[in-house]
């Protein structure tokens, strides 16, 4: 199994950074994973601005040749992991403009005049492991769900991968945030997960 890293956080010296560590530290562990790449958008200068004019339109974001080493990350991975901070109920703009941009038509999915479009991403599984200030059930009770529903539905679902797991963690600023007991969780289920 392939694994792609897709890290969201400007700062390395943060929550988001050691969840990222026991990702990887569990993996090594794992012997279903033969590769690990890592994508740090911040790190990469990433730019999550969508940029259209007469030259440059949205219709051809599929084989934009600025794109082409992200798709081709994409397709390399069997699954994609993306660790990110939880900012005002909704992931950051650098993750949702990596997924304006990268995730396109042509590539991720393809429409066929139909009510739904075929999601091109089949066979993938995603992890999302998401940290917030907020109380750990706020965004159930107070958001509906709607970062789990906006990820999963709007976006994996629409581009063909079903299998989506979610950590989502809150009270991470609190000290009964109980940040180590939450980076063990992620570092033994990256250590036996198989797909």
């Amino acid at each position: 199994m392939n694994m792609l890293i897709v890290y969201i956080h400007p700062n390395h010296h943060s929550l988001n950074y050691a969840f990222l560590q026991k990702v990887i530290e569990g993996s090594h562990q794992n012997p279903m994973i033969n590769e690990i790449k890592v994508l740090d958008l911040y790190e990469e200068g990433f730019d999550p601005i969508l940029h259209f004019n007469k030259e440059k339109r949205r219709r051809d974001m599929h084989s934009d040749p600025n794109f082409e080493k992200y798709r081709k990350q994409l397709m390399w991975a069997d699954k994609i992991v993306f660790v990110y901070p939880i900012w005002w109920g909704r992931p950051p703009a650098m993750l949702m403009g990596y997924i304006d941009q990268i995730f396109s038509s042509g590539f991720a999915y393809k429409d066929k005049g139909g009510l739904l479009p075929e999601g091109l991403l089949k066979g993938k599984s995603v992890v999302c492991i998401s940290t917030m200030k907020g109380p750990e059930k706020y965004p159930l009770f107070l958001l509906n769900n709607s970062h789990k529903v906006l990820m999963k539905r709007a976006v994996f679902h629409f581009v063909g991968i079903k299998q989506v797991k979610f950590f989502e963690f809150g009270n991470m600023e609190s000290p009964k945030g109980r940040q180590s007991e939450k980076l063990e969780k992620i570092y033994q289920y990256f250590r036996k997960v198989n797909r």
